[in-house]
């Protein structure tokens, strides 16, 4: 079965939000066959910036809709946008 890269927007909802913490959040909601290879931060506007996450997974019904909901869940994060899924 094949690998899939996928490229995450995580949107905190306030300026206030430490990055490096969200992190660590990020990489503890990961489902169990999900690997976390890249963080990245990008800024946006007025002080706001967004994390930037690339994970690989198996290309596996359900798996990236559940890793895209548990980050949802987390406090602080306001959206999680899907960039991009490509295959390895």
């Amino acid at each position: 079965m094949a690998n899939v890269v996928m490229k995450l927007k995580v949107m905190p909802n306030d300026v206030e939000v430490d990055l490096e913490a969200l992190k660590e959040k990020v990489k503890e909601a990961a489902p169990e066959k999900v690997e976390i290879r890249d963080f990245g931060i990008q800024p946006i506007a007025f002080g706001l910036k967004a994390l930037l996450v690339a994970a690989v997974m198996p290309d596996e019904e359900g798996i990236s809709d559940e890793f895209v909901e548990k980050i949802q869940q987390i406090d602080g994060v306001e959206s999680v946008e899907v960039e991009s899924v490509e295959l390895v």
